[in-house]
């Protein structure tokens, strides 16, 4: 019983969406198959011919079974390569089957053809055949190639002799039940290649000929008619930018040539304000039995879009930057007009400046890396050395590498400066002897990851009681939110002052930044 008849027993709805989904799948993972390299190990034989009927590719099964080199009958007619008698049934009925193909556009069958071939030292050897062609349409409708697939039957023939009637024609069922197995993997293969999303060419010989190319490489060259053609015939533009030298270089080397993002021009349909095109591809050699280089095929995928976005991207961001450094500037201006006949402003000045600085420092910071997350530890770096100079010994920073979303980047960075500033002024950061340690970490919780930092000071002058509370506290006490929520513990114990934060992550310990989340999840190193 066969898998199809099987999907109509009980239970085959369920049975066909299944195979639904793994022919979804099988197809999802065939993008990165080679599909020329699957034909060229396959061990059934394959070949093939144009409208012309001459032969443009073969696998190494097809050289080994008719015990011909490729370089022999690349590219040479069918029955010039093979000659037969034309008055003979033979040349009959493979004639008649190909014709069958070119005019109608379905596939044939050939039961069984005697057709001899040449051996090496020039005698014929009879050989019995079972054969089938399968056209494969060009972009009017029409078959442009034939894939022939070959079963060499001589033994089945053979045993025709010593079988009664019966026998042999339950051996010739076999055989076209084979061949219908083998056709259908035949077509599977063909649109595999023709419905591959990315391009893909096959180049014969030193020269580099158009052998075959799916419908996603003629769109890209904007031109159909290159079949036959070598590249620098088919696309000069291509070859005035040196890319057929490069060609030469795979095919006489062996090794592989892989190009990313790199740009080409391209005459064909385009309009010449779209003429150049950004591409990821692959040069890959394809060899013979023997390792000899027979061709090359040309696989990629078009990323023009994705490089223009990201440029567009690094413009506007580069914009926004220039913006927001004029606005600090006309803010710090303002700042020091408005406090200028303010008595006793001084001191509440000088504050706001480092603020103003600090902002502008994280915000730097964020500009290097065109506004993508921040690492926490370059924060704290940057923050606590601008306030207090060098970390040397007396701020010691403890914890794992990961990165803060902008927007919390910026909010870390004004919390650690208050601090950093108490410190100074009031704390451990007072005297010689003090010191402060941020250590962080990043917890499991029930719902999702925890970020937990904790800010301690130590060898400072003992703290009486916890001061009012200014600005800079209300700050430190509300400066970063979260959608899951943020917990903030400001201590001033005696030995010193202690701040724990706590702040709800994204699921998922390996996510990229959120957009939306305030806090990514760690990066973890290696």
């Amino acid at each position: 019983m066969t898998q199809d008849s099987a999907c109509e027993k009980p239970h085959g709805e369920h049975l066909r969406l299944r195979r639904v989904r793994e022919h979804r799948d099988t197809r999802r993972a065939a993008l990165n198959i080679d599909f020329l390299e699957l034909a060229e190990a396959s061990p059934n034989p394959y070949v093939l011919m144009d409208r012309e009927l001459r032969l443009v590719w073969m696998n190494r099964a097809y050289c080994a079974v008719t015990m011909r080199a490729r370089e022999e009958i690349i590219e040479r007619r069918m029955f010039d390569a093979f000659p037969a008698d034309p008055d003979s049934e033979s040349y009959r009925q493979l004639r008649n089957s190909l014709d069958h193909v070119l005019q109608t556009g379905e596939p044939d069958e050939i039961a069984l053809i005697r057709y001899d071939i040449a051996r090496p030292d020039g005698r014929m050897d009879t050989r019995y055949w079972s054969a089938t062609h399968t056209p494969l349409h060009g972009p009017d409708g029409k078959p442009d190639y034939i894939l022939q697939h070959t079963v060499d039957v001589t033994e089945l023939q053979e045993l025709r002799r010593l079988r009664d009637e019966v026998g042999v024609m339950r051996r010739a069922g076999a055989v076209q039940a084979r061949n219908r197995s083998l056709e259908r993997e035949s077509q599977r293969l063909l649109e595999f290649f023709r419905q591959a999303p990315g391009f893909v060419a096959v180049l014969g010989g030193p020269t580099h000929v158009f052998q075959m190319a799916n419908a996603s490489y003629l769109r890209l060259v904007g031109r159909e008619d290159i079949g036959g053609k070598t590249v620098a015939e088919a696309l000069p533009e291509v070859a005035a930018q040196g890319f057929v030298e490069t060609l030469d270089r795979v095919y006489e080397s062996g090794e592989a040539y892989i190009g990313r993002r790199e740009p080409v021009l391209l005459d064909g349909d385009y309009d010449p304000a779209q003429s150049r095109r950004v591409l990821n591809f692959i040069f890959q050699p394809i060899s013979d039995g023997d390792g000899t280089i027979t061709g090359i095929i040309v696989q990629g995928s078009d990323v023009t879009e994705e490089v223009e976005y990201e440029e567009r991207q690094e413009l506007l961001i580069q914009e926004l930057n220039h913006r927001v450094k004029n606005t600090l500037a006309v803010v710090q201006s303002l700042a020091q007009q408005t406090f200028r006949n303010v008595p006793d402003s001084a001191p509440a000045m000088a504050t706001f400046k480092a603020r103003l600085h600090a902002l502008a420092a994280a915000h730097g910071l964020l500009t290097e890396s065109s506004w993508s997350p921040a690492s926490v530890r370059e924060i704290l770096e940057l923050t606590v050395g601008a306030a207090f100079g060098a970390l040397k010994d007396r701020v010691v920073l403890d914890g794992p590498d990961f990165l803060l979303n902008p927007e919390v980047a910026l909010a870390m960075t004004m919390i650690v400066h208050e601090l950093t500033t108490n410190a100074i002024k009031y704390g451990a950061l007072s005297e010689d002897a003090g010191k402060v340690h941020v250590g962080w970490s990043v917890n499991a919780g029930d719902d999702c990851d925890v970020l937990a930092l904790t800010w301690r000071e130590r060898g400072g002058p003992p703290v009486a009681s916890a001061p009012g509370e200014g600005f800079g506290t209300r700050l430190i006490r509300t400066g970063i939110t979260s959608k899951r929520g943020t917990k903030v513990d400001l201590r001033f114990e005696p030995e010193g002052v202690v701040c724990a934060l706590e702040v709800m992550l994204e699921s998922g310990a390996h996510h990229e930044p959120s957009a939306e989340g305030p806090i990514s999840s760690p990066v973890i190193p290696g």
